[in-house]
């Protein structure tokens, strides 16, 4: 049970963290908006009417320090992928077959996908310094979108990252332990006498 709500977890995480990676819109003003991955622009008055376009390879983006961000938030998009895998095949698989479904691998895993992905969030925005970047936010620099606004593809991917790093601190297997006793009878005083187990 608590396998399958830690897949169900992961997975979401995933499929959130793919669809705010694939957004056009982390930056936006009336008629253009822009990703890591994506861009559209339309019409304004007309948002039903857009053309988009994709990176397709680092080769096309316009900065290093988007190549950068890119890199670094696909990482951590596949390590979450992995990760998902990982503990979906643990809660479908027969509890004889992993006895290791405990494995400090996954929360490792997660923690190294939050970190990879906050460090692509916090480089992205050096890439609003670029020519790509001015032409459409007017006068955009480091850490300045200029006329540009901060989409909700942007904010998800943070909470995003949050969410991950907050997983991986949560996901400790607790061990409880039973205090154990000693029960002495005496047929004498017909009592049960309990007496604590002192060997530890």
């Amino acid at each position: 049970m608590v396998g399958s709500v830690w897949a169900a977890l992961g997975l979401s995480l995933t499929c959130i963290s793919g669809l705010s990676l694939v957004s056009p819109a982390w930056f936006r003003t009336p008629g253009f908006s822009f990703g890591v991955l994506t861009y559209c622009a339309w019409s304004p008055g007309a948002d039903w009417n857009q053309t988009c376009g994709a990176f397709w390879s680092l080769e096309e983006m316009p900065d290093f320090s988007w190549k950068v961000a890119a890199a670094s938030l696909l990482g951590g998009w596949l390590l979450l992928v992995f990760n998902a895998l990982l503990l979906l095949a643990w809660a479908l698989a027969p509890k004889g077959l992993c006895p290791r479904r405990g494995s400090s691998l996954t929360p490792g895993m997660q923690a190294a996908a939050a970190t990879a992905t906050v460090v692509g969030l916090l480089v992205f925005p050096v890439s609003l310094a670029s020519s790509f970047s001015r032409d459409a936010c007017g006068n955009s620099s480091i850490y300045c979108s200029g006329q540009c606004q901060l989409g909700w593809g942007y904010v998800t991917a943070i909470l995003n990252a949050v969410l991950a790093s907050l997983l991986s601190m949560v996901w400790k297997p607790r061990e409880t332990t039973v205090q154990r006793r000693t029960i002495l009878f005496s047929s004498d005083t017909e009592k049960i006498f309990l007496v604590p187990d002192l060997r530890k």
